[in-house]
């Protein structure tokens, strides 16, 4: 139990608002549940949730120490009363969610709860499979990223040995990503090869397609497929060659199909007709190849994983799956 006594600058608050100040990395439905429960006491009373607070009253919290901490992004999962979280497959060794646009996979220099990994962790230790208390140095982590305003299939170990195998097979390229975008235009031909010399302006964060290697310039290749087309738009599913910086957008739009939405790499004016917050693309599906041994998780050698919707598919191109070009 933890102690509080309300000073000049508490005094008038509710309840509630002050404890969830207090206390940040208590939820907020933990937080009215425990004063339901008198486990938030006022002067030793229970108390309501409006309640206002006075000059000197005591609070007395009767919650757990870890809600004590101070918030950092390790312990951000705490904040977390609800996980929201696809799954789009789970076992006992790795976990793969669907992370939508506008989400982050880890804080931004900042503390934040909203992450895809806070509620990945926040999920399983509700669950009863991962124990934070008793572990002395692993977390479930996440295994690759996917930008902010893109979409698809994140994937998470649960354990230590599969966070080392998929790491080393993600970089083996062992691992098929697959993408889906919407881009302008038709792209000729149909299916085909794009690669490029792209280099990173990490000031900028943006990349830009180079005649020849510099300094600091990396080979991007990208393998794409043409699956329907509807308008000024086509749907393009994007297989991965190398892993570079925004590749699939710098190189689209450097052929001349520019993602829809896209407003680092696409045409400002083309996207006014769009209302889309970030570029529509996806990483829709992957494939596990494992050509080499993957030790615990050789049972996945040869399976696929799809996310069941995609929605800019549905919107521009009227179906929830692709298919393939007759």
């Amino acid at each position: 139990m933890k102690e509080l006594t309300i000073r000049q600058n508490d005094a008038g608050q509710r309840l509630d608002r002050f404890v969830s100040k207090a206390v940040p990395l208590l939820p907020e439905s933990l937080l009215q549940k425990y004063i339901r429960l008198k486990r938030i006491k006022v002067n030793g009373k229970g108390a309501k949730r409006d309640t206002r607070l006075q000059l000197g009253d005591t609070v007395q919290l009767y919650i757990n120490d870890e809600f004590f901490e101070k918030p950092r992004e390790e312990n951000s999962y705490l904040k977390v009363g609800t996980p929201r979280l696809t799954v789009v497959y789970e076992d006992e060794n790795l976990l793969l969610a669907d992370k939508k646009p506008g989400v982050l996979c880890h804080s931004a220099g900042v503390w934040d709860y909203n992450t895809l990994i806070a509620n990945i962790q926040a999920y399983l230790a509700q669950k009863g499979e991962w124990r934070p208390r008793e572990e002395n140095a692993f977390t479930p982590a996440l295994c690759n990223r996917i930008d902010r305003n893109t979409g698809g299939i994140v994937i998470a170990a649960k354990n230590a040995e599969t966070l080392r195998i998929l790491n080393e097979k993600i970089r083996d390229r062992e691992i098929e990503k697959f993408y889906l975008c919407a881009v302008r235009g038709r792209p000729k031909p149909a299916e085909g090869k794009l690669e490029n010399v792209l280099f990173k302006d990490a000031k900028k964060n943006q990349v830009f397609v180079k005649e020849r290697y510099e300094p600091g310039a990396k080979t991007a290749v990208t393998y794409y497929k043409v699956l329907k087309t509807k308008g000024a738009l086509s749907l393009v599913e994007c297989r991965l060659g190398t892993g570079r910086t925004h590749q699939i957008r710098v190189q689209m739009a450097h052929a001349g199909w520019p993602l829809v939405g896209d407003g680092k790499y696409g045409s400002e004016r083309f996207n006014k007709d769009y209302d889309e917050k970030g570029q529509a693309l996806y990483s829709y599906k992957l494939r596990f190849d494992f050509p080499t041994d993957a030790g615990i998780l050789n049972y996945l050698r040869g399976r696929e994983f799809e996310v069941e919707k995609v929605d800019f598919v549905e919107k521009y191109f009227g179906e929830e799956r692709p298919c393939p070009l007759p």
